[in-house]
Order: structure tokens, then C-alpha cells, then sequence
């Protein structure tokens, strides 16, 4: 509930109508970083496109492994994201959420051809990180481009990385 609460926070505090009006886009992605006192919070949206390459139930044994392959990838979400090793943080709960997938608390939809997944990763931190590097691209190679949004104690601030670069830097 903490976790909900905490990226209903921040979606809220820094959504803008720009943001908030943008269409399902293929190769892209948006990602909110929160780092708050004691932990970091990192939420994802995506097409399942940008993750798998199809955006509905897997149909095939091959689909269902690359179902499989991008639950376990996202799951290991300290080598997806490797947070500023001086904030000496630990992966804690990682949540998935997809309809078409039947991943999560996800209610189905009516199919309009454009499934999504919804990713919250939460990481317990002795210190407030200076950055992350995220290997969305890396892991993910039909991604070209994540939007992204922090909210930290040094305020909020909207980015765009396009590949290759991976950088997000937290502490400005």
C-alpha cells in the first residue's frame, strides 16, 4: 500500500498535461524515479511491444518463454537498475502488472491490440543516491527511448533518455 501510495505521489505531484495526454507509443516507455528518506521507488509503463515484440497473451511455446524471460529480467531489478553504490541499497518488493498477461492484480480489459505492463521496483537505502543507470535498452533491445520523471528533495525533473544513454543522475 506504501509503495501505491508513494508512486500515486509522485504521478500526481509532476504529471503534466503533456504527459498525461501522450498515446501508447512503440520503442518507448515512462519510468518515475521517487527517492524518499530511507528508500527509492522506481515505476515503469510500457507497451508490451517495447518488452516482447507482441502486446497480447502468449500464443506460442516460444511467446511464453519470452513471457518468462521478461518476468525473470524485470524481477532481478538490481542488475536492471543499478542504483549509486555509495546509497548501499537492497532490492525489496517487486511488483508486475498486465492484463493481457494475467500478471498482477490487472483486471482484463476489453482487447484493443495494445497491452501493457506496469512494473513497480522498491529498494531500501541507507543513503539518498546520487543516480541510477538503467538497462532497459540493454535488456530490452526494441526500446529506443524512456520518459522519465524524479522526484527527489532537490525537486522534480523530466528527461528523456534515447539510446544508448542510461544515466539518470539524482541529485540536482
Amino acid at each position: 500500500m506504501k509503495l501505491l501510495l508513494a508512486t500515486s505521489l509522485l504521478a500526481a505531484s509532476i504529471a503534466t498535461p503533456a504527459w498525461a495526454g501522450k498515446a501508447h507509443e512503440h520503442g518507448a516507455a515512462k519510468i518515475d524515479i521517487a527517492v524518499e528518506p530511507g528508500r527509492l521507488v522506481i515505476s515503469l509503463e510500457s507497451p508490451l511491444d517495447g518488452l516482447l515484440g507482441f502486446e497480447r497473451a502468449p500464443r506460442s511455446a516460444a511467446e511464453k518463454r519470452a513471457v518468462e524471460s521478461m518476468v525473470a529480467t524485470l524481477k532481478a531489478a538490481d542488475t536492471l537498475f543499478r542504483v549509486d553504490p555509495a546509497a548501499q541499497c537492497s532490492l525489496g518488493p517487486v511488483t508486475l502488472t498486465s492484463a493481457p498477461l494475467k500478471l498482477g492484480d490487472a483486471k482484463a480489459t476489453a482487447d484493443d491490440g495494445h497491452g501493457d505492463l506496469d512494473a513497480d521496483f522498491e529498494f531500501a537505502c541507507k543513503s539518498s543516491p546520487a543516480f541510477v543507470e538503467v538497462g532497459l535498452f540493454k535488456a530490452f533491445p526494441r526500446l529506443a527511448r524512456l520518459e522519465v520523471q524524479t522526484a527527489t528533495a532537490k525537486g522534480q525533473r523530466k528527461q528523456v533518455l534515447v539510446r544508448p544513454a542510461l544515466r539518470v543522475d539524482l541529485a540536482r
